[in-house]
């Protein structure tokens, strides 16, 4: 009951700094609004980037980045811990960035800022790390519900994307949670659609073409996700201050701006002409803004810019709808389509569900702020096959990517995740009996009659460093011959290339190894002695039982 209550009052907050987050970004759009036209205006972008990056690097000592990507490392590392600060600077540096016009969106900030405040409530209130987890997806429930106004997408993206896990422990507060954000909004602004639009009448050649509508949404999705790697790779490799950097691509969007105004800020004034039909531009000139808004996008986020992609996709993939259904009609001119804003709604689900590679939340997405379940056939298509083919083609997710690249994604329940909950030094086994690399055969065979285990560390008499083991199966050969007893010492015999592990070492690779050399114990080393041994039988021991505590926690 108390987690249900925080999670009201972690619902509460995320809400309010979503709603703080789309107030200044509205006003500051409007006062910019006007000198865009001017010759000068090229550099709103570049200004606003810069002081983003400078509050970032300079202020508040946080690298740019998405957001999102550090609440899942933080579930996944570090049980939801993050710093207090970051419920509210990833708001002021993307409403730096988005509001002087560079393309990105503020969704990935208020995420981060509403599980800042989950993780800063869970440990005022010494809740442990599943509590603190739950409060964290709490926090960014509530923030996306209120962004959009849209509860069950709060929650689907929360237990889809953030926590990797559908649990009743999980999913009842952070529902309510969600619930709590989405009444922030709707008290604040009204209850109302993100977007608005008119009853669309789906027809079998529609859905049909879907099919073919998702497969362009998965090109410009992995379009999208190359050319951001792209971008940070390439600005990494500038020698300048980050701030600078930033900078520089602020500008380049500025150019982009004069050419395609759509590829400017977050863009929902564009999202909402093309779902009324009434988006001008012809085919060519939407197809070039779809790659417009990619390279804008790109250049924001990649070379030191502060927001998140939903905003962007939604962009990009009304875009693509548009484009997608102005060729069908050009190339059939005769079959009844249905209006170019159905295409665009879908092709929004596409992006998103293509970058996010989260069907579920694409489509409850699509479905919350357009208000309309006309398309939920088409939708669910697009949303799939998107998601589908993006996977084939990058197997993690935009958010996820870096995370698995360096292995640091360890979602609930899986191998990583219970094993980074363990150590070695609390898997070592200690009962092994050193022995010298001078001692007979003889002696040795007394020490293994009162001995349980069948591998002998070997330690150097003078300085105590290990020097290698000797294993039961070792000494065989000579176990029936008498007359070796007094003629054999162990270093005779002793294997001096046997694998160790280090106490420092990540058991997923000990485990690993031990599997690949078909092992089953090891010697510990830590400065050059030895400290015990690790088993294979121990250790998954021990997992059983962690996966127990971390199933039933």
């Amino acid at each position: 009951m108390l987690l249900i209550l925080m999670g009201i009052v972690v619902g509460t907050c995320s809400g309010l700094a979503a709603m703080a987050l789309s107030r200044a970004l509205t006003a500051l759009l409007d006062h910019t609004a006007p000198f865009r036209h001017l010759w000068w205006g090229v550099a709103l972008p570049a200004g606003g980037a810069m002081l983003s990056s400078l509050f970032m690097n300079k202020i508040v000592k946080e690298g740019a980045g998405h957001g999102v990507p550090e609440v899942i490392y933080s579930v996944s590392r570090y049980g939801g811990l993050l710093r207090f600060r970051s419920s509210f600077s990833r708001l002021i540096s993307s409403c730096l960035t988005i509001g002087s016009g560079g393309s990105a969106g503020p969704e990935a900030p208020v995420v981060m800022s509403g599980a800042a405040i989950g993780s800063r409530i869970a440990g005022l209130l010494s809740f442990n790390e599943r509590q603190r987890i739950t409060l964290v997806g709490c926090g960014a429930a509530g923030a996306i519900a209120s962004i959009f106004n849209a509860p069950i997408t709060g929650m689907v993206f929360t237990v889809e994307v953030i926590l990797g896990e559908w649990t009743a422990r999980n999913i009842i507060p952070i529902a309510i949670a969600s619930v709590a954000g989405a009444e922030i909004s709707r008290v604040l602004q009204g209850n109302r659609s993100l977007f608005e639009h008119l009853r669309f009448e789906v027809g079998f050649p529609d859905t049909l073409a879907s099919f073919g509508l998702a497969l362009l949404c998965a090109l410009a999705a992995i379009l999208l996700t190359h050319g951001l790697r792209s971008m940070h790779r390439r600005s990494a490799r500038v020698p300048l201050p980050v701030w600078v950097r930033a900078a520089i691509g602020g500008g380049v969007v500025g150019v982009i701006g004069i050419f395609f105004p759509v590829a400017l800020g977050e863009g929902y004034h564009a999202i909402q002409e093309m779902i009324d039909g009434v988006y001008t531009p012809g085919l060519l000139l939407a197809a070039a803004g779809m790659l417009a808004k990619i390279a804008a996008t790109a250049f924001t986020l990649g070379w030191g810019g502060s927001g998140g992609i939903f905003a962007p996709a939604l962009v990009i993939g009304s875009l693509a709808g548009l484009t997608f259904h102005r060729a069908l009609t050009a190339v059939w001119p005769s079959v009844p389509w249905v209006n170019e804003g159905c295409f665009a709604l879908l092709g929004m689900a596409g992006l998103i569900s293509g970058m996010l590679q989260a069907p579920l939340t694409a489509i409850f997405l699509i479905i919350e702020i357009t208000g309309g379940y006309g398309v939920i056939l088409p939708l669910i298509i697009v949303s799939t096959i998107a998601s589908s083919a993006c996977q084939v083609i990058e197997p993690a997710s935009f958010y996820l990517k870096e995370l698995v690249d360096k292995g640091q994604l360890l979602r609930p329940g899986t191998d990583g995740r219970v094993l980074s909950d363990l150590s070695i030094l609390e898997l070592l086994e200690k009962d092994c009996i050193p022995v010298a690399p001078d001692m007979l055969l003889r002696d040795f065979i007394e020490i293994v009659k009162r001995s349980r285990r069948n591998y002998f560390p070997v330690e150097d008499a003078e300085t105590g460093r290990f020097v290698g083991m000797i294993h039961l199966d070792d000494i065989r050969p000579y176990l029936f011959n008498p007359g070796m007893y007094d003629a054999v010492v162990l270093e005779q015999i002793l294997n001096t290339e046997t694998e160790v592990v280090h106490l420092d070492e990540d058991l997923t690779d000990v485990l690993q190894r031990m599997d690949e050399k078909h092992l089953f114990s090891l010697p510990v080393i830590s400065n050059r002695r030895f400290v015990g041994m690790i088993s294979k039988a121990t250790l998954l021991d021990r997992y059983r039982q962690e996966l127990r505590v971390q199933t039933c926690r």
